[in-house]
């Protein structure tokens, strides 16, 4: 089937702050990042012929309410929520209505008000989506609440207990995103720690300790999709950012079969859509220079490695020893301080990572810019995952 080029044209997103330590609502975080992705791409948004808008908590049709912000001119406005993959979600389908010919520009926006502390549920007289999952992986770890960090956890010690991997290889993921973010103006966290400082915080499940575990935040990103046409007729080739590979997997059977805490946290759910994403673009992972994934853990960015096919399965400890995963090394993973220190408010994660790539790529990322990237060719990865469950991945270059 033939299908059109999608770009990327205009990306915004706020800082991103602890729940109400900022006096502002939703359709604020909205306004600001909508209109910096509008500003970015030098359009207004009466050309943006429908909106896709991801938040996790709130009140049905918030998506309209938020993209009010902006203008009210009738548009397809459709509400997304697919948990931590939500922002990403928007994108695939502002994407996917490019690439079927059934748009010129879309919108995809994403936000989150969020309350302090861990996740919890907002409905307790149904059955919880993620139960099933759950109760497969309490057969094989012990459980503990609450249920994000425990299924992390539990997911990282059985790589410990399979590979042999370290407390220490884990805690250098954390010190290592928030050395990143010490860079990047829209964290919510801009300290450093040491390898020891990460260690001796507080325990939180397995080997996960609390400078390892996103917070929860305030937020918005923003992006704006043209196809190629809409690109050419506004001047817009040289700030353009090609989506040159997406794809969205949920859970499979083997997500149970496996009788595994990795697959049970979307392990094989990423390994696929890593794959096709690959075979789409034509690209293998040697060929990316950047990643931005979901290290909503440490123990996630780990398993995403192997997932992504940086590495064989049980190799991502010497990853993160060898420093391949960092600034010199083979692929700079998370330049943004990725969720443990930028943020992860779950409505805007996916469009935060892809306003970074989209700078990274026009070699735009200040402090943070990956060198590589920036020149011809640079391909840069993004992955955004939600339990119970939706993974996507997309690759980008830039415009030729």
């Amino acid at each position: 089937m033939a299908t059109s080029k999608v770009y990327v044209v205009g990306v915004g997103m706020t800082k991103f702050e602890k729940p109400g330590s900022r006096d502002w609502d939703y359709p604020d975080m909205a306004r600001e990042a909508g209109t910096k992705a509008l500003e970015d791409a030098g359009v207004s948004f009466d050309l943006v012929q429908q909106a896709y808008v991801g938040y996790v908590y709130g009140e049905s049709t918030s998506g309209q309410r938020a993209v009010y912000e902006l203008g009210m001119t009738g548009i397809p406005v459709v509400n997304v929520n697919n948990n931590c993959s939500t922002g990403s979600t928007a994108l695939y389908l502002a994407a996917q209505a490019i690439r079927g010919g059934l748009a010129d520009c879309t919108l995809a926006l994403g936000f989150e008000k969020m309350q302090p502390g861990s996740l919890g549920s907002t409905f307790d007289d149904r059955e919880q989506p993620m139960m099933r999952h759950l109760l497969a992986l309490a057969e094989l770890q012990e459980f503990a609440m609450p249920p994000a960090p425990y299924m992390f956890g539990a997911a990282g010690k059985e790589h410990q207990e399979r590979y042999g991997t370290t407390d220490e290889q884990f805690a250098k993921v954390g010190v290592k995103n928030h050395r990143h973010s010490a860079n990047n103006p829209y964290a919510q966290f801009q300290d450093v720690y040491t390898l020891e400082e990460v260690l001796a915080s507080r325990q939180v499940y397995g080997p996960l300790t609390k400078l390892q575990c996103s917070p929860t935040s305030d937020g918005s990103g923003a992006v704006i999709l043209a196809g190629e046409a809409f690109v050419e007729q506004h001047g817009l080739a040289d700030q353009a950012v090609e989506i040159i590979g997406q794809s969205m997997v949920t859970d499979m059977t083997s997500t149970f079969e496996d009788q595994s805490a990795q697959s049970l946290v979307g392990k094989e759910m990423t390994r696929r859509a890593a794959q096709e994403v690959y075979a789409q673009a034509g690209i293998t992972p040697e060929d990316v220079s950047v990643i931005e994934l979901h290290d909503c853990f440490s123990a996630n960015e780990l398993l995403t490695y192997e997932a992504l096919g940086l590495c064989a399965d049980g190799e991502a400890g010497k990853l993160i020893d060898n420093d391949d995963t960092t600034y010199g090394g083979r692929w700079v993973v998370n330049p943004s301080g990725g969720l443990i220190s930028k943020g992860h408010p779950l409505g805007a994660t996916g469009l935060a990572q892809c306003s970074e790539l989209t700078w990274q790529l026009r070699g735009t990322a200040e402090a943070r810019q990956v060198e590589r990237t920036a020149q011809s060719g640079g391909v840069a990865l993004q992955h955004n995952i939600g339990l119970g469950g939706a993974v996507v991945v997309t690759a980008y270059r830039k415009a030729s």
